[in-house]
């Protein structure tokens, strides 16, 4: 059988850099949440805050191991299938992977031991100090992987010499010109999706009647992130899609399936592009929406696939497909929090059945938004590993086909492992809540007045 060692590199390096990136995002997000939580404790002395801290911290453990343990796959990658990419970008990539060892991996690996079994051990503002520091290493851990990732897309501030990239301006290498868009997007993208799956507990423990304060802290705070950071959010997707337009006006015409240059692009909203036409088949769109989106003129121009040489577009499906799959998402995600917001407003002891069940089964959302943006943002680069400077094909070791199908075969299989058990743990100590007792699944009959009980006014069981 005869294996192409790049389509395999790719799709091993794709899968296990997935499968990475949704604990990373959930750590960063949670992190925060947890140093939130303890803040407020600190300041208001409730010690709903403090359960839930506690409670949550045990989740984020889990999470932060795995997210550990398939990051190191990742940079072995680099020396085993991307040896001539590793040497190409190795004096820019490095040591900018070497300062988010330095100024993130390490404060995180200090402090993580405080937060997690300094609990009655030390002094609560040193532990509230801790859980705060640990989420400033989530965020800069992010800042360098972003940094390093956005040079990729957009490099800057270095020279060619032998066929090498060095580094001449570390600044422009770091802020490089779509640095400051990407950071927040992907930050903000990793808080909305916590925040899903902290509403996403609450419901559920209303829904069968349990833990009624921390349900209604959890419900609050994760629908007021949505609420407020939502549209953020949809702000700042909106200027990073203008300035990729800027940079990289491929990747958008793959996003928009536009063809023809000459022409306003239509706001395609579903379509099958078939790239050897060089047509969209089914086409559902708005005339010339993408181009009053993009341009901000109803006549405004901008490059389409034909403009590029066939060798130098990107794949179209993927961006394509991933972008519309994103975008619907953060919608969704608006809604919830608008919603959730008039509900209460409405009535702030009573939210309706129908928003908790909803709720209860919204939080993979955040997950699926994240690897459909990462989906649009790699897949939109090709056929360049680093824009404009090295292909993908010229980034690959030399290997055997063969060996980089075993490799993926094992790798889906301790993946899968890993995988499993992580989820099966985390699912335990979600079922058994903040109190640490088993709970029943979801009752099937209408809750009376979920968030009256956590003002005390009765208590609830399932099915009340």
């Amino acid at each position: 059988m005869d294996f192409d060692p790049v389509t395999l590199a790719r799709i091993q390096f794709a899968f296990t850099v997935s499968f990475h990136i949704i604990f990373p995002a959930f750590t960063i997000g949670l992190s925060a949440f947890i140093a939130t939580l303890e803040l407020l404790w600190l300041k208001t002395g409730r010690d709903v805050y403090h359960r839930l801290a506690r409670f949550w911290t045990k989740i984020f453990a889990v999470s932060f191991a795995m997210g550990v343990v398939s990051g190191i796959v990742l940079s072995y990658q680099f020396g085993t299938n991307w040896s001539r990419y590793a040497e190409f970008v190795g004096s820019v990539v490095a040591p900018l992977i070497g300062f988010e060892v330095l100024t993130a991996f390490f404060l995180e690996a200090t402090f993580l031991g405080i937060m997690l079994f300094g609990w009655n051990r030390v002094p609560p503002w040193l532990h509230v100090l801790s859980c705060c520091v640990v989420a400033f290493g989530t965020f800069m851990s992010a800042f360098w992987i972003l940094a390093a990732n956005s040079w990729m897309q957009t490099p800057a501030g270095f020279e060619l010499r032998d066929g090498l990239a060095y580094p001449l301006d570390w600044l422009k290498i770091i802020f490089n010109p779509s640095f400051h868009w990407r950071l927040p997007h992907m930050l903000l993208a990793a808080y909305l999706t916590t925040s899903l799956v902290v509403l996403s507990v609450g419901a559920r423990y209303l829904l069968a009647g349990k833990f009624p304060e921390e349900s209604r802290v959890m419900m609050v705070m994760g629908i007021g992130m949505l609420a407020i950071v939502g549209p953020v959010q949809a702000f700042v997707g909106d200027s990073h899609g203008l300035n990729t337009a800027h940079y990289q006006p491929a990747k958008i015409a793959a996003i928009e399936a536009h063809w023809d240059s000459k022409e306003p692009a239509p706001l395609v909203l579903f379509a099958w592009p078939d790239e050897k036409a060089e047509k969209n088949l089914y086409e559902i769109s708005i005339p010339r929406g993408a181009s009053l989106m993009i341009t901000h003129s109803l006549d405004g121009l901008f490059p389409g696939l034909k403009d590029f040489a066939p060798q130098d577009r990107p794949p179209v499906l993927g961006p394509f497909f991933g972008f519309r799959a994103m975008v619907g998402v953060g919608v969704v995600m608006i809604l919830l929090g608008w919603i959730g917001a008039w509900l209460i407003y409405r009535d702030e002891e009573t939210i309706t059945r129908w928003y908790l069940r909803i709720c209860s089964w919204a939080w993979p959302l955040g997950f699926i938004a994240i690897l459909s943006g990462w989906v649009v943002t790699e897949q939109g680069r090709q056929p360049w590993v680093v824009d404009g400077l090295l292909r993908t094909e010229d980034a690959m070791s030399p290997l055997a086909g063969w060996t980089v199908a075993l490799t993926l075969v094992l790798f889906l299989i301790v993946y899968g492992i890993i995988f499993a058990a992580g989820i099966y743990f985390m699912n335990r100590l979600i079922t058994r809540g903040p109190g640490g007792t088993l709970i029943e699944p979801p009752s099937t009959e209408r809750p009376s007045r979920p968030l009256a009980a956590a003002h005390g006014e009765g208590q609830m069981t399932p099915g009340s």
